[in-house]
Formats: structure tokens, C-alpha cells, sequence
């Protein structure tokens, strides 16, 4: 298919077939931004010659329907066809069912696209019917054929319009997959690439938006140096930070929890001659609710409320300064010069008084529900009904509450079990006029779920359907699947898996790895590894690092290693490093095999990756599994370097249930007087480690009174130390 073979490396070689070959005429794509200009582009941008190729009269008949706007005839026509149209037609053809962005007509510039390259034709297609497609494919949600499109056109010699490639780069950094992010920086560096070996000015430099789609990816991410490099390449292209670019900034500040810095970015923004939109302030209140300082956000709220402009004073206030312990200092230095240095050259300058709004800013409904959500975080229920009463007297309807806020106030009663009073919220909503959306709904069946009441699940389910004439979705399904797994219900799992497919919806790759998780629970691995092997052929999703995780833990629940670490080298070869959640559940799982030696094993393969880069982060129950089962084995030493690198990770070990199993197992380990001298001194080193251990458990031991340590020391020709 067009998307594997699209998606190879960028230093692999193209196979001839999916080659295009550059057209000799200059290549001037227009912006695919409005719709006014992709009305344009597929009607005017491509010229009126006659094809080379097939019938003239067929293609002359073919372009007369394209020109009056009748695509899905001209598509009929061509599907009839045994011969290819000419290029005008076929790239006209493609840029006309790419602009009507329907699921059927995205479909078919899909097949298109298929036939040529299966045909090897696909040099006729020209770059702005290519651009528009990639387009239209990210914004349907098929951001991964997009991106395929894309690299395609750029290994064979194109440059995509910056408003087509820009929109990919925009997809891919908001995506929720964590490659998405990734991807989106990847494809932003290869077009920058080009671009600069482009001696002429091209179409395909990046603008603002493409910088800020990249700067959204880069904050995504937290990777505060990769940000700074692309704001310092941003004058490179003549291109000036916007409102955007600093409410991207606020985020990125927001995600290295530097809450110290976000009163700065305002005020850089506002000295800049940049006026603050809406969601620039917010941004600010998300970030504040994020970083759990509700005082902060509430006083914010509060001001715009009364329609003051000095916001910036009232944050410098509020601003105690502190911040978390700065791991990578050079990352916050760089954070720190990025949002300051206007704020240090250019405040001194008026008495450094923080700098007023230009207008007044009054809180929509979107921005009390975000200070709701952190409501909802600390339990504080009643706050979050106060405010939907205040929110519902508002003179501004923008104030009023919506779905988003009723859904917030549903999930606040859910947190605290209170069922029925969430329930009763569809009715408020219909009595306000907000009627409830298949969102709302879901959050609540996911509350009856968690509350193990499937009976009002199912009712729930039913009552959506038949007196609010809205079906379930894939959500709902996957919900329902996960509440049969609450209840220990594989075969209610199974049976929604089944009614969901035979509705006609398809599963999700949360849908497979809900199932997997049903089967692996009730200790059946090899039925979720049927649905593993179903997942793989099924080409709409894409196996990834929770399904193996999820088979891994289905074997090991069951003590089968062997078949374990089979799907963890597989997982390898796949390209998935395993995780700490890989690693905890074969831990486990050779803590029930009782197969010590794999422990070690493990455990070196754990080490190795906390040294490398970037460093795993080992949680207490892997950590707790791998010392439990060396301190049975009495691998005293192998025990002492797990708890030490608990105690570097800030986990407590469990000295009480460790002291318990040494007195239980190897009290006595030692007390033979009969063993002979060459046992006695394969045993020493051993002995020594296992002082250490007693030592370390508070025992009695031989270090008391002195310092114990793991090196090899002198002993005499007895053996004593």
C-alpha cells in the first residue's frame, strides 16, 4: 500500500513505481488556506490543455463535468473508464474530491491514488492536487496517509505549499498518540531542510503558523531546548512571534512547571504591541489550575470579572516566585532567556511597573469551566455547583454554561459517588436548553461503570438511544467493555466487542487492548493473544506498546515466562522498547514461576536502561518484585543494589515484609558446623553479602560497631575477616 511504502525512511530508495517526476513547467502552488481559495484551486489552478493520453473525446467530456462542478459524475466516468485520463484531469479530478472532504469522496481520491501507483503513473498527479490532499486527509482525521503524501512528494523533488504541509505539522503536534508530536517535528525538519537549499523564494517556507504548529509539538513534548531553537530560527525566515506563539509559550512554560514565568510572557507579549485574545488569558488560567494554584486562577477570574486591565499587577502579586528543583538547569536558563529578556531590557526603561491590558477581557464559559476542572481535581463538589448558578445568571450568554460545563459538573458528582445527582443533570440540561451530547452521555456511563452499577450502565445506554436519538460510539462500547471487565464479565466483554463490529462501528485500538486486558485478567492469554493477531490484520489500527503489554501481562499472570519474553523480543524487533510497565509484569510473572536466574537477568537488563538515555524510571513495584524474589533466593548482594536504587528513586523499601522473609527462610542458612572447608569458602562471599543484607534490615550482625560495604576485604588464611 501507498502509506507503507511511503512511510520508509528518508534516506531509503524510492522503488521506480512511486516515483513523481517533477512536471517541466514552473510549479507555482497557491495557499490552500480558505475555502474561497480551494474553491479557487480546484476550479481555475490547472490548465485548459487537452490530455495526452485516452480518448480525446472521453477526456474532453471528463474535464467539461469537472469544470461545472459535477465531480461525482466525472468520478463515475473515470472509474468507467479502462484508460487513464490525462494529467490535467486526473489532477483536477483528485483536487475537486479532495475539497468536498467527505467521507466518500476522500475515499475515492484515495483509490485514485491507489490506481496510479499500482499503474506507476503517479507522476501525472501534479503538487496542488497531492497538497490539497494531504490537506483534506489530515483534517478527516487520517493524519498518518497525510504524512505519507507528504513525504512522498518531498523524497520525489516536490515542495508542498506551506499551507499544506503547515496543516500536517498542526494535526501531528495536537495528536493524543505520543509519535504524533515526534512525527510532527520530523516532517517540520525535513522541509526546512529543503527549503534552504532552495536558493529562490518558494511558497513552501514556513510562516508563523507553521512555527507555532512546531512550538506546539516541542511543548507537547516539554522539550524545552528543541523550542528555543526553533523560536531563534524564526527570524532566519522573517517571521515574528504572533498571540499564538506566546500562548503557545504560556503552555510551554505550564509543562516545565515553571509557574514563576507566566506573569513574564504576558507582559513580553503586551510590550511587543501584541493585544491579548481570549484565550490567551485562558491559557494562563488553565496553566495556574494545572499547577494546582487555584488561589491564583480564582483572583485572575475574579478581575476580569470586574473588567480590570491590571492583570499583569495582580500576577506579579500573586508570583511568589518559586518553581520546581531544576533538574536541567540549562533547559530553564534557556526558558528563562526566552520569556525575560524583553522584560530586562526594556522594563527598566518606565520603573519596571508591570504594563496594563489595552481592553478589558471578560471570562466565557470555556474559562470558568477550566477553574470547575480544578475544582473537580481537589473533591471541592459544592464550589463546582456554586459556580454553575453564578455562570447560569451571567447578563453574557458567552458566560452561560454548555455541554463542556455540565459534563465537568457531572464528573464532579461522579468523583464523589453521587450517582443520581449526576443523573439528574441531563434533566437541568434540557431544561436549559443545552441538551445533553453523546459526551456528556459517555462520562456518565464511564461513572456507572466505575461504580460497578452495569444494570443503570445498560439503561443508560438504552435511554440515549431511544429518548435523546443518539447511538453509542465507539467510546460508549469500549466504556462498557471496561465495566465488564470491573466485574470480572469476560464474556460480557466479548459480547460487546461482537455487537459493537456487527453495528458497523469500528473498533478502536482501545476497543483491542480493552478486550486483551478482559482475557488476560481472567488468566485466558491465549484468547487475548487471538485478539493481538486480530489487531495486526486489521490495517485501521496500529499495534502499539500498551497491546504488548498487555499480552505480556496475560502470560505472566499465569507464570509463563518463556512465552513472555517471546512477545517482548518481538516487541523489539517491532521497534517498542520495553517500559516499566513491561518489566513490572515480567517481574511479577518470575516471581510466581519462582524462577530466580531470570531475576537476575532482568534486573541487569533494568540497570542498563536506568544508565541510558534517556534513563528508565524504575516505580516501586517492579523494584518490590525483583527484591522480593533475590531475597528469597538469597541474592543478598543482587538485593542490596535494588533497595539502593529504590532509596536513589525516593521509594521507601519494604523493610518489615524484607526482615520477615530473611528470619523466615535464612535464619539458619549459616549455622552448619559440619561443612567442608572448601564448601565453607564457596559459601564466604556469600556470608559476607548476606551481613551486609542483616545489617541493612536492622538485624544482628557482624558490622555492628563498625562500616559496612560490599568491596572485597583482607581475611586471613582461616577465612576470618
Amino acid at each position: 500500500m501507498m502509506l507503507q511504502q511511503a512511510a520508509t525512511p528518508m534516506s531509503a530508495p524510492i522503488p521506480p513505481h512511486l516515483q513523481f517526476h517533477p512536471s517541466p513547467k514552473p510549479f507555482n502552488p497557491i495557499p490552500l488556506a480558505s475555502p474561497k481559495l480551494r474553491a479557487h484551486l480546484a476550479s481555475n489552478s490547472f490548465p485548459s490543455s487537452l490530455p495526452v493520453d485516452g480518448s480525446c473525446a472521453h477526456d474532453a467530456a471528463l474535464l467539461s463535468l469537472l469544470r461545472q462542478r459535477r465531480t461525482d459524475e466525472a468520478y463515475q466516468a473515470y472509474a468507467r473508464s479502462p484508460l487513464l485520463p490525462g494529467p490535467t484531469c486526473l489532477s483536477r479530478l483528485l483536487a475537486q474530491l479532495s475539497y468536498q472532504r467527505t467521507p466518500t469522496a476522500l475515499a475515492r481520491a484515495r483509490a485514485l491514488v491507489r490506481r496510479l501507483r499500482d499503474e506507476g503513473q503517479l507522476h501525472r498527479l501534479d503538487a496542488n492536487s497531492l497538497g490539497l490532499l494531504a490537506v483534506a486527509t489530515a483534517r478527516s482525521g487520517a493524519t498518518s496517509y497525510a504524512l505519507a503524501v507528504l513525504r512522498t512528494m518531498l523524497r520525489s523533488g516536490y515542495l508542498p505549499h506551506v499551507k499544506a504541509w503547515s496543516a500536517v505539522v498542526s494535526r501531528l503536534s495536537a495528536s493524543p498518540d505520543d509519535g504524533g508530536p515526534g512525527e510532527a517535528l520530523r516532517l517540520f525538519d525535513s522541509v526546512l531542510r529543503r527549503v534552504r537549499r532552495v536558493a529562490v523564494s518558494t511558497d513552501a517556507r514556513p510562516d508563523v503558523a507553521a512555527f507555532n504548529a512546531a512550538l506546539n509539538a516541542c511543548a507537547n513534548l516539554g522539550d524545552v531546548r528543541r523550542f528555543a531553537q526553533l523560536f531563534d530560527e524564526m527570524p532566519e525566515f522573517g517571521v515574528e512571534p504572533d498571540v499564538l506563539t506566546h500562548n503557545v509559550l504560556i503552555k510551554m512554560c505550564a509543562r516545565a512547571e515553571r509557574k514563576d514565568l507566566l506573569i513574564f510572557v504576558l507582559e513580553r507579549l503586551i510590550t511587543s504591541g501584541l493585544v491579548p485574545c481570549i484565550t490567551t488569558l485562558h491559557s494562563l488560567v488553565a496553566a495556574y489550575v494545572g499547577l494546582d494554584d487555584l488561589v491564583t486562577a480564582e483572583k485572575l477570574v475574579q478581575a476580569m470579572r470586574e473588567g480590570r486591565q491590571d492583570l499583569c499587577l495582580i500576577l506579579r502579586q500573586s508570583n511568589d516566585g518559586t518553581s520546581i528543583d531544576r533538574i536541567d538547569e540549562e533547559a530553564h536558563a534557556l526558558l528563562e532567556k526566552l520569556v525575560m529578556y524583553r522584560h530586562l531590557t526594556e522594563c527598566h526603561g518606565n520603573g519596571n511597573e508591570p504594563p496594563l491590558l489595552p481592553k478589558a477581557y471578560f471570562p466565557d464559559s470555556r474559562m470558568y469551566t477550566t477553574l470547575m476542572k480544578g475544582y473537580v481535581k481537589e473533591g471541592r463538589v459544592e464550589d463546582v455547583i456554586r459556580m454553575t448558578r453564578a455562570m447560569q445568571l451571567e447578563a453574557d450568554p458567552a458566560s452561560h454554561p454548555d455541554h463542556v460545563t455540565y459534563t465537568t459538573v457531572i464528573s464532579a458528582l461522579i468523583k464523589v459517588g453521587a450517582m443520581d445527582r449526576a443523573r439528574s443533570v441531563l434533566a437541568d440540561m434540557g431544561n436549559a436548553g443545552v441538551p445533553a451530547n453523546r459526551v456528556t452521555y459517555n462520562v456518565l456511563l464511564k461513572g456507572y461503570c466505575q461504580q460497578l452499577q452495569l444494570d443503570e450502565a445498560k439503561e443508560l445506554v438504552r435511554d440515549m438511544s431511544k429518548h435523546a436519538g443518539i447511538e453509542p460510539n465507539v467510546v460508549s462500547y469500549n466504556i462498557l467493555i471496561d465495566g465488564c471487565i470491573l466485574v470480572d464479565d469476560s464474556a460480557g466483554a466479548l459480547a460487546y466487542f461482537n455487537e459493537m463490529r456487527e453495528r458497523g462501528i469500528t473498533p478502536s485500538k482501545v476497543s483491542y487492548t480493552t478486550l486483551m486486558k478482559a482475557f488476560a485478567l481472567s488468566g485466558q492469554p491465549k484468547l487475548a493473544h487471538k485478539v493481538f493477531d486480530e489487531m495486526e490484520k486489521d490495517p485501521r489500527v496500529k499495534v502499539d506498546r500498551v497491546a504488548y503489554n498487555m499480552l505480556i501481562e496475560g502470560y505472566c499472570r499465569l507464570g509463563l515466562i518463556e512465552e513472555a519474553k517471546k512477545i517482548v523480543e518481538k516487541m523489539k524487533q517491532n521497534g517498542f522498547q520495553p517500559d516499566v510497565a513491561t518489566y513490572g509484569s515480567l517481574a511479577n510473572g518470575i516471581a510466581l514461576a519462582r524462577k530466580p536466574g531470570e531475576a537476575l537477568l532482568l534486573w541487569n537488563e533494568v540497570k542498563e536502561r536506568c544508565a541510558a538515555s534517556p534513563p528508565l524510571r524504575p516505580d516501586e513495584g517492579l523494584l518490590d518484585a525483583l527484591a522480593d524474589v533475590c531475597v528469597r533466593a538469597a541474592f543478598f548482594r543482587k538485593a542490596l543494589e535494588i533497595v539502593a536504587c529504590m532509596e536513589e528513586n525516593g521509594i521507601s523499601p519494604n523493610k518489615t515484609k524484607y526482615k520477615r522473609i530473611y528470619v523466615e527462610m535464612h535464619s539458619r542458612m549459616f549455622t552448619s558446623k559440619h561443612a567442608s572447608q572448601a564448601r565453607q569458602d564457596r559459601r564466604k562471599e556469600r556470608k559476607r553479602a548476606a551481613e551486609a543484607f542483616k545489617f541493612w534490615l536492622g538485624l544482628p550482625n557482624s558490622y555492628y560497631g563498625s562500616e559496612w560495604r560490599l568491596e572485597p576485604v583482607d581475611v586471613d588464611e582461616h577465612g576470618a575477616i
